[in-house]
């Protein structure tokens, strides 16, 4: 897969030839290509922004530069999503990362200073936002986004790495995890992590995610995927958790299927 950044500040991207990254970068699994769009400015001094019409405080980022840039891009060698990176945009999630990480490439027009100008909404597909806040600039967002992008493409993180568990890939959070050693200043590893009991140890984790994602998020709750042998789980931790009772309406449609399968089961 490939990024191609559209920025003035190429060099804020050395993070990305780091780490995990970096070796995706050194064995072809993915390309990240910067192109300084201020290259492609006009003026004698490469001004790439100017005043706004209508006064107002700021400079605003000239359509020439970027259009050039955009234009000037090499041919995609398969499909192609051009992203202008805004607080206007569509909050990108997980959901959106594994739906872009589909794309042969992305082009990440990363705007600056106060604003652009608008007509530069004409060269990009769609507009996302990595949350409802304001950034000097879109750079540390198109970083964010290739980050989590990446890590979603074959062996990025290595052939036995999983994200299926991460936090959000099922609307779920991830379970509590641990390592050595089994006692850390009177601190326990669950016993039982240390049994072997796959099953368990399985039945334990899921239900862990259910507790953290109903305690700490709950507005996450619409996107949860729950399953059948939820259930039980979820009525475990009503007993320990009375105050996630208020939910049980999302996961009452799951007890009579269950009831279902247990009484197929002993027949």
């Amino acid at each position: 897969m490939k990024f191609t950044v559209l920025t003035i500040f190429p060099e804020m991207f050395a993070p990305l030839k780091e780490s995990i990254l970096k070796r995706a970068q050194e064995a072809g699994l993915l390309e990240i290509a910067l192109v300084n769009f201020r290259d492609y400015a006009e003026s004698k001094h490469k001004n790439v922004d100017d005043i706004p019409y209508g006064g107002g405080s700021g400079m605003v980022l000239k359509p020439e530069p970027l259009f050039k840039a955009v234009r000037n891009l090499p041919e995609p060698a398969g499909s192609r999503r051009i992203i202008l990176l805004s607080p206007q945009g569509k909050k990108f999630e997980q959901r959106e990362a594994l739906r872009l990480a589909g794309y042969d490439e992305l082009v990440l027009l990363c705007g600056h200073y106060e604003g652009f100008d608008e007509r530069i909404r004409v060269l990009v597909d769609e507009e996302m936002s990595i949350g409802d806040y304001v950034l000097t600039g879109g750079e540390l967002a198109a970083m964010v986004m290739i980050d989590s992008v990446a890590r979603l493409l074959p062996g990025v993180l290595g052939n036995s790495v999983s994200q299926e568990d991460d936090s959000h890939s099922q609307g779920l959070l991830e379970y509590p995890q641990y390592t050595r050693p089994p006692d850390f200043e009177g601190m326990q590893v669950p016993e039982v992590l240390l049994s072997g009991h796959h099953a368990n140890i399985e039945r334990w984790r899921r239900k862990e995610s259910l507790r953290r994602t109903l305690l700490k998020r709950s507005d996450l709750i619409p996107q949860i995927e729950f399953q059948q042998t939820d259930y039980p789980l979820l009525e475990e931790l009503t007993l320990d958790h009375p105050e996630i009772k208020i939910y049980r309406e999302k996961w009452e449609h799951l007890k009579p299927a269950l009831k279902r399968r247990q009484r197929i089961k002993s027949e």
